[in-house]
């Protein structure tokens, strides 16, 4: 009697997320190594964020407190120029630039109030855009993981495990690099937008104030002679 032949076993089947990225097809491949680079930037942005806002944050206390105990425009201004790095300051300064009536020193304080927002704001358009779009991005790679998948039971005429496993693995693995990248980009977000418009409207409050001290200082004499 003999032998039945016996059949060469399988390569083993290597699921690991590391493996799926290394050797996913092209378009998944790409859209993997987007969301890693997107999962990465997020954390160094928020990193950075946290730390200007901190800065920030402790120079405008700092000024704050002078501020509130000064009872003259030159005692604002003076603090002001010691502090020029805090928010406030800078407002301050800007209507130490300009005299003119209150509505002007108001509109003025207002203009550099939307240059201190810019100025706390950057960046976080690249944190609201990642949380936006990282998941549909992911999303995608799992659209054509799944297609690969069909495809490869068509030319196969199997749906076995080893057809459809590292492409059903690669949709999953995009789908979760995206949610890894969204989730923390809106986490941050909303954390530093809160932080910012704390920091934002207690300038606001206090410019009022501000306006209110420096309109208090006479416009400047004209010249001898200036008139003809």
């Amino acid at each position: 009697m003999l032998d039945t032949p016996i059949e060469p076993a399988a390569a083993p089947i290597r699921l690991d997320p590391v493996s799926l990225i290394l050797h996913s097809s092209g378009p998944v491949f790409v859209v993997v190594w987007l969301l890693v680079a997107a999962a990465i930037m997020v954390w160094i942005i928020a990193f950075l964020k946290a730390l200007q806002l901190g800065r920030l944050s402790r120079a405008e206390r700092r000024f704050e407190q002078e501020a509130k105990q000064a009872l003259s425009a030159d005692a604002l201004f003076a603090a002001a120029s010691r502090y020029a790095d805090a928010p406030g300051a800078v407002v301050v300064l800007e209507l130490g630039k300009r005299a003119g009536s209150p509505k002007l020193l108001d509109s003025v304080a207002k203009r550099a109030l939307v240059d201190q927002e810019q100025r706390a704001g950057s960046l976080m358009a690249s944190l609201s855009t990642i949380a936006a779009a990282a998941p549909f991005v992911g999303l995608f790679g799992t659209v054509y993981g799944i297609m690969d998948a069909f495809l490869r039971i068509g030319q196969a005429k199997s749906a076995s495990l080893p057809v459809v496993a590292p492409a059903i693995g690669e949709a999953l693995i995009a789908t979760a690099i995206g949610l890894a990248a969204a989730i923390p980009a809106v986490v941050a977000y909303n954390a530093l937008n809160k932080r910012i418009d704390a920091l934002l409207s207690a300038i606001e409050a206090a410019s009022q104030g501000w306006v209110a001290l420096v309109s208090e200082v006479p416009a400047a004499l004209p010249k001898p002679g200036a008139q003809g």
